[in-house]
Formats: C-alpha cells, sequence, structure tokens
C-alpha cells in the first residue's frame, strides 16, 4: 500500500506559477497521474508519467504550460505549472495507476492523494 501527500498549492495571480508535489510513502511510486476537479464536475486528467520517466502525458489545455516530473530518489512527483490561468482554478490530486496505458481513465488508479487547492485570480 501508499500513501500519497500533495502539496505546493495556492493562491497565484493569472500568469504565475506553481509547483505541487506528490510525496509518496510505503513503497517505491508506479505510474502517477494529476487530476483536477472544480466544485460540480467530475474530477479530470491533467498529466501523467511512467514509472520510469520516459513517457509523459498531458490535457490539451495544459500542454506547454505545465510539465510532470519525478524524483525517484526522493519518491517524489512534481507538476510544474506555468502561466497559470483563471480556468487552472482547482483542487489538484495524484494517484497512482496500475499502468501508463489506462493513464487518461480515472478507474486506472488505485491511490489518491488528499488534494491541494489551487486558485488563480485574474
Amino acid at each position: 500500500q501508499v500513501q500519497l501527500v500533495e502539496s505546493g498549492g495556492g493562491l497565484v495571480q493569472a500568469g504565475g506559477s506553481l509547483r505541487l508535489s506528490c510525496a509518496a510513502s510505503g513503497r517505491t511510486l508506479s505510474n502517477i497521474g494529476w487530476f483536477r476537479q472544480t466544485p460540480g464536475k467530475e474530477r479530470a486528467f491533467v498529466a501523467a508519467i511512467s514509472r520510469s520517466s520516459s513517457s509523459t502525458d498531458y490535457t490539451d489545455s495544459v500542454k506547454s504550460r505545465f510539465t510532470i516530473s519525478r524524483d525517484n530518489a526522493k519518491n517524489t512527483v512534481y507538476l510544474q505549472m506555468n502561466s497559470l490561468k483563471p480556468d487552472d482554478t482547482a483542487v489538484y490530486y495524484c494517484a497512482e495507476g496500475a499502468t501508463y496505458i489506462t493513464r487518461r481513465s480515472i478507474s486506472n488508479y488505485n491511490y489518491w492523494g488528499q488534494g491541494t487547492q489551487v486558485t488563480v485570480s485574474s
């Protein structure tokens, strides 16, 4: 079993940057995804990274602005978010997935963090 803890959220002005962290305890992280959710909407895929870091994927709305990376020595995955927009406001969750192939599907993920709030003001 693995425990995931997100951090790094906060309030930032449009155009600003934040770096989210997803730290794990219990065992080495596998495939990791970031999702986000706003009130009344389903949790949506943002980005994913494979176990070896050889593959990454992003939803279209964040491509060229967000970067997912990992430090296996620290057992931590990061989401660097640049050029933030008010539409990026959400609770961000990291999750560990069984495979990378189905990385965009919520059902692929067995373990979730508690979420961290990101608020982008205009």
